[in-house]
């Protein structure tokens, strides 16, 4: 992997993670349409520049997630993951024969994005307007409806607001509670992948793609540079998403799902 093509990557991830539209599923179909073969150094790369995304919630609320007065939202959140934690063990082997199949996940996109087109007429009368209003009971559920993005291509920021909005949070609130429980999923997803996944099955490809971010100069900038870039974009995504989410809702994503995985089911399957 070349470092041009890392920045596009990693560019991809910190504009995705937080919206509705599936980081997964556009590093996937980037990847597949630079040409790049899939290999343990790709798969390691795309898991390992969520750590840049991560930080970029924490810097983007930092007075929230340093408010040791607010130890409540700690308390919520170490809830809300836990179904991501023992579902996503469970199923990690399904989840991973689906993320090649990109057919599979375009058409995802396409039905994901027409349930965002009706999605702002189902929750018209929200009754939360805080975090601080979440009940710990609700966090969890939260957490269940997060889960849905386990099948590539559903987008774990839609499935949590749209899990949020059930419960009776406002567009914004949803959006951030989303932001908030996405550090703790994928921080855990992110060290389950690269330091203890397959080891405990006596194959241990996750820690061999691990040690070849490790093993020369170039694979350590890549590493670093990636992660610097999905920062920066993902603080720049967080915001304007926010902004375009409370003034137009969620039809405009919707729109582009819809469009992008039509565009990608007539690619994949004629021209692949």
């Amino acid at each position: 992997m070349d470092l041009l093509k890392a920045i596009i990557i990693a560019i991809i991830e910190g504009l995705t993670e937080y919206l509705p539209i599936s980081s997964t599923a556009h590093m996937g179909f980037t990847a597949s349409l630079m040409g790049m073969e899939e290999s343990e150094f790709l798969k390691m790369f795309q898991v390992s520049i969520q750590f840049g995304a991560i930080l970029s919630v924490v810097v983007a609320y930092w007075k929230k997630f340093f408010d040791l007065k607010n130890l409540q939202l700690y308390y919520k959140l170490a809830f809300a993951v836990i179904p991501a934690l023992v579902l996503g063990y469970i199923f990690d082997d399904m989840i991973e024969s689906v993320l090649g199949n990109q057919i599979a996940i375009s058409a995802v996109l396409v039905l994901g994005g027409i349930v965002l087109l009706f999605a702002d007429q189902w929750f018209k009368n929200p009754v939360i307007h805080d975090e601080k209003e979440i009940s710990i009971k609700k966090a969890v559920t939260i957490g269940f409806w997060q889960c849905l993005a386990m099948m590539p291509g559903t987008s774990r920021s839609a499935a949590s607001i749209i899990g949020g909005m059930t419960q009776g949070l406002s567009r914004k609130a949803a959006a951030e509670f989303s932001f908030f429980l996405a550090v703790p999923t994928m921080l855990a997803v992110t060290v389950y992948s690269v330091f203890v996944k397959t080891w405990g099955k006596g194959t241990p490809t996750a820690a061999k793609g691990y040690e070849m971010i490790l093993e020369s100069q170039d694979h350590i900038t890549i590493f670093i540079i990636g992660n610097i870039v999905a920062f920066i974009t993902a603080l720049i995504a967080i915001k304007a998403f926010i902004g375009v989410l409370n003034k137009y809702g969620f039809k405009p994503w919707g729109w582009y799902r819809i469009f992008v995985g039509i565009a990608l089911l007539i690619y994949f399957y004629w021209f692949k």
